[in-house]
């Protein structure tokens, strides 16, 4: 057979490495019995063969080899009819571990702002890749860390960062450098340590009219190192001395206050509020607001006496309809006056009485007359006529059924 293709090193570990090949050209008639791959170290000329039968495979892994060494390497292929000429690598194989470039792999909840309150502990653990082991390095401010009160423990793939009792001076963005040799990779960790915030300043009871009060106050003087949300606001009325919630999470530095019960005396304090919590003390109103009763006169109104009564009168006409043989058809109009009037519907100037055929009805002035499955023998015209004390007025239409 020829020689074997594309001869490569697929890997190489600290004590192996794995080599990868493509079939001869030309196996011979026979066929191929298989490879055999021998090494020999740098500067000797001592080839040994590295498996004792031929194998197929167009991959395999020499083993048990020396960190450090260099080797060559080439690869035969046999058939019945003899050996080709072996595929040598034109540089031999130095046998080291392959350095894994180092990798901080920050978790996710740690990659924006983590935030703490006064006094927790903060554990947090961020794994890293990288071989051989690297070098880990914390700072803050390119400055070492506070020892005696940040403790660091690392281990082969991952640091961990430790704080018993956090306070707000622990806040701060940290670097994370893990190097090896040349190569480094870096991250940063911003913790925020925060605290309840102080009570809001300067709060006055501005107006007080009808039902209502208006009160403003200035933001605190500490806002425990995290953004204010909002003011809780409470009232409390004289009588029982108890304090009730109005407003919460009110953005602004003002509001008011309405609903308040005539007669009672009430007082007002705000709190201010973080991610933290309310703070540990209110702002408290200086004076209270008194509900008092307005005194008013009731003048009933004079109303005049009006004629409700009104002769018929029709506001809608009946309209000429077309239908066809066995659909029910409706008929419509409406009429107003006092005393509600009578109305009488007619078919052909014959008044229409209890026949089961006809539904007549009215509502809220509006008349309907139904005319249930209508044969040609219902076609004609049909009059509405409406009549009270004062009048009569009437309507009519033609229907035709085809």
């Amino acid at each position: 057979p020829s020689s074997p293709l594309s001869l490569a090193v697929e890997e190489v570990s600290e004590n192996s490495f794995t080599l990868t090949w493509k079939a001869p050209e030309h196996t011979g008639k026979a066929g191929l019995d298989g490879y055999v791959v021998e090494i020999c170290k740098d500067g000797s000329s001592d080839w040994k063969a590295v498996n004792q039968e031929p194998f197929l495979s167009t991959r395999y892994t020499v083993p048990n080899l020396s960190s450090g060494d260099k080797i060559h390497v080439r690869v035969t292929a046999v058939g019945a009819s003899g050996s080709s000429a072996p595929a040598t690598l034109e540089q031999p194989v130095l046998i080291r571990e392959i350095l894994q470039l180092p990798r901080i792999r920050m978790p996710r909840h740690l990659r924006e702002t983590y935030v703490r309150c006064v006094g927790d502990a903060v554990n947090i653990m961020i794994p890293f890749q990288g071989k051989p082991q690297p070098e880990v390095t914390w700072t803050k401010g390119d400055q070492p860390l506070d020892t005696s009160r940040i403790n660091i423990r690392n281990t082969a793939r991952d640091t961990i960062f430790y704080i018993r009792q956090a306070q707000r001076g622990d806040s701060g963005q940290y670097q994370l450098s893990v190097r090896i040799n040349g190569a480094e990779d870096k991250a940063i960790l911003d913790i925020q340590v925060v605290e309840p915030p102080g009570p809001p300043q300067n709060l006055k009871l501005v107006d007080v009219w009808g039902f209502n009060v208006a009160l403003e106050w200035t933001p605190p003087v500490d806002n425990g190192n995290a953004e204010i949300k909002g003011y809780r606001v409470q009232k409390s009325d004289k009588k029982s001395g108890k304090w009730f919630t109005v407003l919460e999470r009110c953005t602004r530095t003002s509001c008011t206050i309405s609903d308040l019960i005539i007669g009672n005396t009430y007082s007002f304090r705000v709190f201010s509020e973080n991610s933290c919590g309310l703070s540990n003390s209110a702002a408290v109103a200086a004076g209270v607001a008194h509900i008092e009763k307005t005194k008013t006169t009731y003048q009933p109104e004079k109303i005049p006496q009006r004629d409700m009564m009104e002769p018929p009168k029709f506001t809608q006409p009946l309209t000429d309809r077309t239908t066809t043989r066995g659909y029910s058809t409706h008929l419509f109009c409406s009429v107003r006056g006092f005393p509600q009037p009578k109305i009488i519907w007619l078919k052909n100037q014959m008044e229409i009485r209890e026949d089961p055929k006809y539904i007549a009805m009215i509502e809220q002035g509006v008349c309907s007359l139904e005319i249930r499955k209508p044969s040609p023998f219902d076609g004609g015209v049909y009059t509405c006529k409406a009549v009270n004390a004062l009048g009569e007025a009437s309507v009519d239409c033609r229907l035709d059924v085809k």
